[in-house]
């Protein structure tokens, strides 16, 4: 069962890639306000099929933050779809950037789908809609307003989505569509529309290579369909980085079989095709033609005869190549009486089927009613079901099911007419994921139905239905969700008070989806915070944000955003980032009047706080995550489900010392080095100078510090206040050009001097083989781009620390460089390099104390130093200023020196920035899901199954469905306990004095028959058995707080009210139990 957020690690299709803390890029403002990009949206055109005239206007010009003009065919803007460029590639995005969309439909589903393909960044975007602004469009078309209600939904929607990105030409339609206009797109999408439009457009777009996409949602119901032609060449099923593998034989034989050294599996698959580079003897294989290859093993596998190649020597390392895919679609038609469906959900096996028939019903009574069937009409619920009927016996193909399921048949009608956000988004994610499939060949398309339910939102208690009455349209913005839910609903929603944290993409989305199903639009209120401000590769997915409001504080500018959509929201925005730093903000008070947690966090360590939070305040927590195609949705409801932080991932796999030291392999070995780098000359020196040029203490503490890092550390002040400090730009270049030296040459020339290039080991086989490379030294030179990029980028960075003025000038770095004496190095004997992180942890590293006094002696007294160095924090984002220029030169260089390919700025940045890829599409699918299981939470949904932990990868399409894990049971005594339950305690007794230790231990022998062995709050241990006589005898009658204070040397803060005791505990038979914590409460 999948059922957490490190789903991807236990499945096998869903290959997870290293996380990390996502920091985007600065950018300067644009100078196009929103105010007066909106200014101009009342023009029309006159054409029926036009692009607004005043966003044209607006963005003739390239403005400040470099985006050009609404449709320009630009190169690929990286640092907008930096995030998204690590989903699709380059190649994928160049392809996307000349597709040219149609949308039919611009209702909620619509505009969905609308607002993902042109954050996406496709040429052009079309909105078509022949129909004006209704009540109910309101619960979901997020870009209509009150005063929009009877306007053509397409004229309103272009102009807020042609501001979404300004690369991305949006023009609106209000015509009937018409074959002949068809054929000017190579995607259209159908939202809206009926049955006979659907085939007769189907056919004809299949029979031109147009590429199709039907979506359509009913209420709580779902539907999809794609047919992207007979011939449509996938490049990339999975877009998972292709694998490779280090080579320790190969034989010859019919079928040669490749063994792979035992370090790690191969991970490949039957099928696979792969190539080879490095072999030594069987030379035959290097670059030679994809080989397709069989699995036999976790280290081996088959490849083509090489029983007459050359015998094998040693060495090679095999890579796996993606190899185009051909697939072909089956039309509308010819899919509808043969459907090939993708399930979403294992438990709804059945479901698809009947709801092929049921939606096909739909439209049969709509096309005889000219509407919906109306909401909870028994009449049209019956009537419905007689057409469903109908349309399955007149079936022929595999699409006949055998027994239509009347109460599903008669929810489909029941709640038809509704319009719910979040399935628009859930829906409309996918179809605009399908769209950037159809546009690239990136990810294995959907073939072909995809049906989805969320009926598990519906009352619970088994026969509950809703009257007509209730459902009833009230001519509000609500009305397409009171048609599924009725009005109590409605106002139980408006009641809610809701902490989103985080206002990034997951939180955009969440405020988008709150606004429209109406949480906190009466008496409640949602407040979100996030400490960070607006950047530009935000744009790209964050979609509340524009060009203008870059700069700005993320929680604000989000929460006036959605205030335009919904005007009824109450929603506060908060800058503060959750942690104990905040409790005097986010305190019992504050979490006390709380519904409910959403979180849309960016990292584990504030995800487990905030779980920490709900769990002790009992509040429903929904957790979320996206990894660039892959998403998850956990539920965490008090009393019932596990908690985030009940189970674990595993942890990252780290790479050893003596790896990236001396023997890397592979470039992320010299991108991880080049960071270390960085941290180990531009960030920790300055840090440690001025920490003892300003902390009295720092000597103290440096001294105990174990083994050899007290001389370490006082060397690297000394040489940042005396040896290496510069006094001018010349001196940055030579400390520059002779660490260049020291690293590329020196270094490698020692390594090679241990061990030569023709060195054995103990066992007789050669010392570098296997993972470890044989490196050369590189010779400094100024004509060499990648060297000079080191020194430019190091001699500016290194003056940065003293607060000094660079350069770019090359030519006069040159000049200086010509100046620089360089030191003749000899390599020694005696140099000590040690080959494992096994044989590092076991030499022992001896405090030099001769040396030790040496520098306490030569350091500068801090009181006559007048330095003022500044440490360097690694920005990966910003282009100018050397932080990358650094970590691409460094890690080149010793790639050059070990002969590993070098890699790009681009895939540098990912690595070395350790960037999270992501993508509109998932957020706005995972979100959807999100927001369903609110939905359940507000109406009080008690039952596991009721609720669904969900997972997606939408590269490959693969979705799972499972409920939630219940909280894990312990017992003392026959007391049940979960994660959930604790101690209750008043430390206030009836006579005004606070419990003392000793009544504190009292009372669980007494009132619950256990004996307390220890006792602890949070890191301070209170009591323990084996504590001292007399520490024991002084504490014992001592209130419990004066003890806290006492042993944690913290004093508690006004906004405490309780504390947590962890205890430890033997029960009557002298046996440990495992027992809840203790809440203790003191106010």
């Amino acid at each position: 069962m999948f059922t957490r957020r490190g789903w991807f690690h236990r499945l096998s299709t869903v290959v997870s890639t290293p996380a990390g803390r996502c920091v985007d890029a600065q950018m300067s403002s644009s100078p196009l306000s929103k105010k007066r990009r909106l200014s101009g949206t009342e023009t029309k055109t006159g054409s029926h099929c036009s692009s607004s005239n005043s966003v044209r206007t607006d963005l003739s010009h390239t403005p400040a933050n470099g985006m050009a003009k609404n449709g320009n065919d630009a190169e690929i803007d990286e640092a907008l779809y930096s995030r998204q460029l690590y989903v699709l590639g380059h190649e994928a995005m160049k392809r996307m950037q000349n597709c040219n969309v149609l949308i039919s439909g611009m209702r909620g589903l619509g505009v969905e789908i609308a607002k993902n393909v042109i954050l996406g960044g496709v040429k052009s975007v079309t909105v078509h809609d022949q129909g004006v602004a209704e009540w109910r469009d309101l619960s979901s078309q997020f870009y209509l307003r009150e005063e929009d209600l009877g306007k053509n939904r397409a004229e309103v929607s272009q102009h807020r989505l042609a501001e979404l990105n300004n690369y991305v030409s949006v023009t609106a339609c209000t015509e009937a569509l018409t074959e002949d206009y068809l054929t000017k797109f190579q995607v259209v999408v159908l939202t809206n529309s009926d049955l006979e439009e659907q085939q007769q457009l189907g056919e004809f777009a299949h029979s031109k290579g147009i590429k199709l996409i039907v979506a359509d949602t009913r209420g709580l119901f779902g539907q999809l369909f794609c047919d992207f032609g007979e011939e449509m060449v996938v490049y990339d099923t999975n877009g998972e980085q292709p694998l490779s593998a280090m080579i320790s034989m190969i034989t010859k034989d019919s079928k040669g079989v490749v063994t792979c050294l035992d370090e790690a599996r191969h991970g490949f698959e039957s099928g696979d095709y792969v190539t080879f580079t490095e072999v030594q003897g069987m030379t035959e294989l290097n670059g030679c033609q994809p080989v397709e290859i069989k699995v036999l093993g976790p280290y081996t596998f088959s490849i083509c005869e090489t029983a007459g190649f050359t015998d094998y020597i040693r060495g090679g390392i095999v890579s796996q190549v993606k190899m185009p895919k051909k697939i072909s679609f089956k039309s509308i038609s010819s899919s509808m009486a043969e459907p090939e469906f993708l399930l979403t959900d294992f438990a709804k096996f059945e479901r698809p089927g009947q709801l092929h028939v049921g939606f096909q019903a739909i439209h049969a009574f709509q096309k005889k009613h000219n509407h919906l069937p109306a909401p909870w009409n028994r009449a049209d619920g019956d009537e419905l079901l007689t057409l469903a009927k109908e349309v399955n016996s007149a079936q022929t193909g595999s699409a006949k099911v055998e027994q239509l399921d009347d109460a599903l048949i008669k929810k489909l009608s029941f709640v038809a007419s509704g319009d719910l956000a979040p399935i628009n988004a859930f829906i409309g994610g996918l179809a605009a994921q399908e769209v950037m499939k159809a546009c690239t060949g990136k990810f294995m398309p959907m073939m072909q139905w995809l049906y989805f339910d969320a009926l598990e939102c519906l009352a619970e208690e088994e026969g509950v239905e809703l009257t007509e009455e209730e459902c009833a349209p009230r001519n509000c913005r609500y009305d397409g969700q009171v048609a599924v839910f009725g009005t109590k609903l409605q106002d139980m929603l408006a009641k809610q008070r809701y902490f989103l944290v985080g206002a990034g993409a997951i939180g955009c989305e969440l405020l988008k989806n709150f606004a429209m199903i109406g949480l906190a639009a009466g008496e409640g209120e949602v407040i979100v915070t996030d400490m960070d401000t607006i950047e530009k590769s935000n744009l790209n997915r964050q979609f509340l944000f524009r060009p203008s409001d870059v700069t700005k504080m993320k929680s604000d500018t989000a929460a006036a955003a959605v205030r335009q959509m919904n005007p009824s929201i109450r929603i506060t925005g908060h800058q503060n980032r959750v942690g104990p730093d905040t409790e005097r903000v986010y305190d019992d008070d504050f979490f006390e009047s709380l519904n409910g947690v959403t979180n849309a966090l960016d990292n584990v360590d504030a995800r487990m706080y905030m779980d920490r939070r709900c769990v002790y305040y009992r509040k429903p927590l929904l957790e979320s995550g996206t990894l660039g195609t892959k998403g998850n949705v956990q539920v965490v409801i008090p009393f019932l489900t596990e908690s985030y932080s009940s189970s674990q991932d595993p942890p990252e796999k780290s790479i050893p010392i003596c790896t990236l030291k001396n023997f890397p392999n592979a470039i992320e070995h010299t991108l991880q080095w080049a960071r270390d780098e960085f941290e180990g000359l531009f960030k920790q020196p300055p840090e440690n100078a001025m920490q003892y040029l300003s902390d009295p203490k720092f000597m103290e503490r440096t001294l105990k510090l174990p083994g050899a890092q007290p001389v370490e550390v006082l060397e690297a002040v000394y040489k940042s206040l005396v040896t290496d400090c510069p006094h001018s730009w010349a001196d940055c270049v030579a400390w520059a050009r002779n660490h260049w030296q020291c690293q590329y040459n020196n270094n490698i020339r020692q390594l090679l001097h241990n061990f030569p290039p023709d060195q054995l080991t103990s066992s007789g086989a050669p010392f570098w083989s296997g993972p470890k490379r044989c490196p050369h030294h590189l010779e400094f030179s100024t004509s060499n781009e990648l060297h000079m990029d080191y020194v430019v980028a190091g001699a500016n960075l290194f003056a940065q620390t003293y607060g000094m003025p660079g350069s770019t000038d090359r030519a006069g770095v040159v000049k200086i460089l010509q100046e620089v004496k360089v030191p003749q190095f000899t390599p020694r004997s005696g140099v000590k390099i040690h080959v494992s992180d096994q044989e590092l942890q076991n030499s022992n590293s001896s405090v030099d104390d001769c040396r030790l006094e040496e520098l306490k002696v030569q350091l500068p007294s801090p009181e006559s130093s007048n330095f003022k160095l500044c440490a360097i924090d690694f920005e990966k984002d910003d282009d100018t200023n050397f932080h990358m220029d650094f970590i691409v030169a460094s890690s080149n260089s010793r790639a050059e020196n070990y002969d590993i390919p070098a890699t790009d700025r681009h895939k540098s940045k990912l690595i070395a920035g350790k960037i999270i890829p992501a993508i509109a599409t998932t957020t706005a699918a995972v979100v959807g899901l999100v927001c369903l299981e609110l939905i359940k939470i507000v109406q009080g949904h008690k039952k596991l199954e009721s609720f669904k932990n969900g997972f997606m990868n939408l590269a490959l399409p693969f979705f799972a469905f499972s409920e939630p894990i219940a909280a894990p049971t312990h017992k003392y005594y026959e007391i049940d306990w979960t994660l959930w339950d604790r101690f209750e305690v008043t430390g206030l007794q009836p006579n005004g004095e606070e419990m003392t230790l000793r009544q504190f231990l009292d009372y669980f022998k007494n009132e619950h028959k256990l004996e307390i062995t220890m006792l602890s709050q949070g890191v301070s241990m209170l009591y323990s058995f084996f504590m001292p006589a007399a520490k024991l005898k002084e504490r014992l009658d001592l209130p419990m707080t004066e003890i806290v204070t006492k042993v944690s040397k913290k004093k508690l803060g006004k906004h405490v009210k309780a504390l947590v005791f962890e205890l430890c505990c033997n029960d009557l038979s002298d046996e440990d139990v495992e027992v809840p914590y203790v809440r203790y409460t003191i106010r």
